[in-house]
């Protein structure tokens, strides 16, 4: 959510701000702008729209000289998209200009006070209070000013600040929101996310919340709230830099779904050995293990859909109790917890707002946090008492498709980890699931080799209005991602509903040609979805079954049916979801829309 960026070193500035905001477009946002300091001025450039069009009116940065500069792409909280409402945001008297990510819950307060003092505001921004703020408590030094203003903060802001007092140098400043200094040889960055200084430097500062940093050319110093200096260790990126690029695909979502099978191995191979499932690399004792009670699951989005196919996997085989809960739901819901009990926190970026908030509540309440996160160093990822990576890579597509896979991934070896170790009744099936988990990125790469039918599937139901998903248990779990992922980039209204419930209220919508698409994974409850499609069959529906392949039963009832290799009730939902990314994926495209970055939605939720 928002992008900034922050340059300064011997090169003109704006074509590199450019090409950062450019890898950080998948952030989500609806204006750009950049402002360097030049001649004694900070010269600010900005357009609503996509970034292309502030690119075009600059020529590529071109013709915005200076060597010092700030970027931003906005997503909008405060005030319309617009050119106005759009960052950097100047002091009244043009010597500071400030780009913020984040939300500053106070900014009516702060306005009024300075309106009161003769300040004149020329956006509807909750930001532009901030660079007022600068000038205002003024103290004669870029870092001790901009602690000074931050003292007046409430909310969430990640903070980068030109001033022309000091003009051979940036400050920034984190709170709640991700940034991150790029070091480099003569010159350094400031970012949001990784993946937009990759391509320059893989040696990078994460700052902690409450930490000022103070970028020149050849060094960076850090400060904490106070401004008193402190020390910061490196932190050394290791990604491939064509993670982060789309390599001969036409979008970067078509690349993630294809490198589902690579993720998968990644975050399963090392992590079984001699057969048994080994998570000894989360320091959790098997005594404490045993003793455990209950378990919270925390998560927002498709992450929460992992999280509920988590709560089906851990009560079935750990027998554990086990609630699932959306992350803004539960940090204000005076959560009920106690010292035998786990909080999971699970999130791609790391960064998730409402996920970071609810784990420092269970932190609060002295209860043990374990994060389930694709993004080393993240916040969820230090502040959690134990951490299990996905190993997904980088995913730049808003609609997740491999980092959610990975996550389901993570749930099954966790569930099979605290089932061993309790010495549950399921144990006897462990060596059965370790061998399938290892069969896993194979089998996933089968069904992803050959979506030619998918695609062909999808031309039949590009236009339709309303879709509906239905399934049981695990499967129920699974068609609220995949109606979610269809929703979100293609812009169908789409609903997922327990198959038993549909007769309490949904099938009331089902008329003649509608479009159900019933997920049949679990032979447990193979028979109930029978009749479940039966019934929507009765009311006209167009039924599209995904099931194991070469079940006949569910073929003959079914419009269209999707075979998926059989391998176990725990897997196959993790091979079901990707025909349901694919479909959602054609459906959008051939739809003419944006793919990787959809409209209103952001990759990362900074924000509440």
């Amino acid at each position: 959510m928002c992008g900034i960026a922050g340059y300064i070193g011997p090169r003109q500035a704006a074509p590199v701000l450019l090409e950062a905001l450019k890898k950080l477009e998948y952030r989500g946002y609806d204006s750009a702008g950049i402002a360097l300091i030049e001649d004694g001025h900070i010269q600010v450039r900005k357009a609503r729209g996509r970034l292309q069009h502030l690119m075009d009116i600059t020529s590529g940065g071109m013709e915005t000289p200076g060597h010092v500069g700030i970027g931003h792409t906005r997503w909008a909280t405060h005030g319309e998209p617009s050119d106005r409402n759009s960052h950097p945001h100047l002091s009244n008297d043009e010597r500071f200009a400030v780009v913020h990510n984040g939300i500053i819950e106070n900014f009516r307060q702060l306005k009024e006070m300075l309106i009161s003092r003769g300040y004149h505001f020329h956006s509807d921004t909750d930001s532009e209070v901030i660079s007022n703020l600068m000038q205002e408590y003024d103290q004669g030094s870029l870092v001790e000013t901009l602690a000074a203003a931050a003292v007046h903060l409430e909310g969430s802001y990640a903070l980068g600040v030109l001033s022309l007092d000091e003009p051979g140098a940036i400050a920034a400043l984190r709170k709640d929101s991700p940034l991150i200094i790029g070091r480099g040889e003569g010159e350094n960055y400031l970012v949001s996310d990784i993946p937009a200084i990759i391509s320059h430097t893989r040696d990078v500062y994460l700052l902690e919340d409450g930490e000022i940093a103070l970028m020149t050319d050849s060094e960076v110093s850090f400060f904490d709230a106070y401004g008193a200096p402190i020390g910061k260790k490196v932190f050394h990126v290791d990604w491939d830099v064509s993670a982060a690029e789309k390599g001969g695909f036409e979008h970067f979502m078509m690349k993630e779904i294809m490198e589902q099978p690579q993720a998968l191995q990644e975050t399963i191979r090392p992590r079984i050995k001699d057969g048994r499932i080994d998570l000894s690399e989360l320091g959790l004792e098997g005594g404490w293990l045993k003793a455990l009670h209950t378990i919270h699951i925390v998560a927002c989005g498709s992450a929460y859909h992992a999280g509920r196919l988590g709560k089906n996997l851990i009560e079935m085989s750990a027998r554990i109790p086990v609630t699932v809960e959306i992350a803004s739901e539960f940090r204000y819901s005076d959560p009920i917890l106690q010292p035998d009990h786990l909080v999971i926190l699970v999130s791609q970026s790391g960064e998730t707002a409402d996920s970071i908030a609810a784990l420092r509540e269970a932190k609060r309440q002295g209860v043990k946090t374990l994060a389930i996160v694709n993004v080393l160093g993240s916040t969820i990822a230090r502040e959690a008492d134990h951490v299990l990576y996905t190993w997904a890579g980088p995913e730049i597509a808003v609609a997740t498709t491999k980092a959610y896979t990975a996550q389901v991934a993570a749930l099954v070896l966790f569930s099979g980890y605290i089932a061993q170790e309790r010495g549950s009744a399921y144990a006897p099936r462990l060596n059965i699931l370790a061998e399938a988990l290892l069969k896993l990125p194979e089998v996933a790469r089968q069904v992803l080799d050959d979506h030619s039918r998918v695609q062909y599937l999808a031309s039949l139901f590009f236009n339709h209005r309303d879709i509906y998903f239905i399934g049981r248990g695990i499967d129920y779990s699974l068609s609220l991602e995949g109606s979610l992922k269809l929703k979100e980039i293609s812009y169908i209204h789409s609903e997922a509903q327990p198959a038993g419930e549909l007769k309490h209220g949904t099938i009331s919508l089902i008329q003649p040609g509608t479009l159900v698409i019933a997920l049949a994974t679990q032979k447990k409850l193979r028979d109930k979805m029978l009749s479940n499609i039966q019934e929507v069959r009765a009311r006209g529906a167009v039924v599209l079954s995904i099931a194991a392949r070469g079940d006949k039963e569910i073929a003959a009832v079914s419009d269209h049916f999707i075979g998926i290799p059989p391998l176990s009730d725990e897997l196959e939902p993790i091979l079901a979801v990707m025909p349901l990314q694919l479909f959602a994926y054609y459906v959008a495209a051939l739809n003419g829309n944006d793919v990787d970055k959809p409209r209103n939605l952001a990759k990362s939720v900074t924000v509440e």
